[in-house]
């Protein structure tokens, strides 16, 4: 009992812990007083625009730059007096910097030449490494003789080759088409899946980061504003700025006019109506709130019909994309507001056309109230 009560505070701890780092070129300050805790074996995300701030922090972790102030610490290492050579870490570029003078195999190989192994085991670890990323038939292949996303898996079997405690990714598919960028990141999963290493993952790609990553951190200028699961992003935003950053969203302004218990009556003047959402804590009587709306979150209809949250309008654009459509719905104070339907079915259902009239509602769950 005694060895397992001391044995959980210690499990309890972050792999990768950054305290208050921050990081100022000149009078810019790039990175603003970044606090995170990341679990070992995770897959992590740093989502954001250009400029955010994402890659500062990423460098930063490598050694390639050095905080302002803060402290970052791995595995209980205080990384501070580390340099980059000989941190348990590797970065992973966007453009892969592979030699294209070198074969696969010798690509793979070449950062283990300063490793206290034999040759034998050198090669061991090469072949293991090409398995992992199933490129054996492509060992004695030069970079250009193979394809983008096999130089990415080249790059990350030469990368994982030297069993780093943590892997930085820094826009690993951004080369990538989209066909193969979607591939890749199940491959990448499963890769991280099986050797177990903590993955750090930077992209401005929303997508991508939802798909990979087990938590993300969303950035804006150098803070971060919020973290959590992919779902706790999307379905829970804290701010206005993450409900926009990431997917699309509706916005109004709104005022709350009434709480019962976990639900809210909300006035918004560019509905000219009354909406039930979801109430948040703090929330008060008379306060000024956004209610953001996701597309897919709303139906469209073709007549009106009872409960909450019903909204007359006409159909003002449609963007047709196969599997789903969006709508463009033009309400009668002349706001618009965005609709994503499933196109579940091929003939013999109604679907809405230009200028048709239609009616939207949602559940008050599906509105989403911020104070941020």
């Amino acid at each position: 009992m005694a060895a397992n009560a001391e044995a959980a505070p210690q499990a309890a701890q972050p792999f990768l812990r950054i305290e208050g780092v921050s990081k100022r070129f000149g009078t810019f300050e790039a990175v603003k007083k970044v606090n995170l805790d990341i679990r070992k074996g995770e897959i992590f995300g740093l989502l954001g625009g250009s400029g955010c701030g994402k890659t500062t922090l990423l460098r930063m972790l490598a050694g390639f730059e050095v905080p302002t102030e803060g402290r970052i610490f791995l595995d209980g290492q205080d990384l501070g007096a580390v340099p980059p050579w000989d941190r348990p870490v590797h970065m992973m570029f966007q453009s892969y910097a592979l030699f294209p003078h070198m074969t696969v195999e010798k690509n793979v190989g070449y950062g283990l030449k300063h490793e206290k192994m034999s040759d034998a085991e050198r090669r061991d670890r090469v072949r293991a490494m090409l398995d992992l990323v199933k490129l054996t038939e492509f060992a004695q292949r030069k970079p250009h003789q193979i394809s983008g996303g096999q130089r990415q898996r080249v790059a990350l079997a030469r990368a994982l080759a030297r069993q780093p405690k943590l892997l930085l990714l820094d826009e690993p598919l951004a080369a990538l088409d989209k066909k193969l960028r979607e591939h890749t990141q199940f491959e990448l999963m499963s890769i991280q899946d099986r050797t177990g290493v903590t993955f750090i993952v930077v992209t401005h790609d929303q997508e991508e980061a939802m798909t990979l990553s087990n938590r993300i951190a969303v950035m804006d200028r150098g803070v971060v504003k919020q973290v959590g699961s992919p779902t706790e992003i999307y379905e829970y935003p804290k701010s206005r700025f993450v409900a926009g950053f990431i997917g699309s969203i509706t916005t109004f302004a709104g005022r709350v006019a009434e709480i019962h218990g976990q639900t809210s009556k909300v006035e918004i003047a560019d509905l000219r109506m009354v909406i039930e959402a979801r109430s948040i804590p703090g929330l008060g009587v008379g306060q000024d709130v956004t209610v953001a709306l996701r597309p897919e979150k709303i139906r469209l209809t073709r007549h009106e019909h009872q409960g909450p949250n019903v909204i007359a309008g006409q159909v003002h654009d449609i963007a047709y994309f196969g599997k789903d459509s969006l709508y463009r719905i033009t309400l009668p104070t002349g706001a618009m507001i965005s609709v994503h339907a499933v196109n579940a079915h091929r003939t013999g259902e109604w679907a809405a056309s230009w200028e048709d009239p239609v009616w939207l509602s949602f559940d008050p769950a599906s509105a989403i109230l911020l104070t941020e």
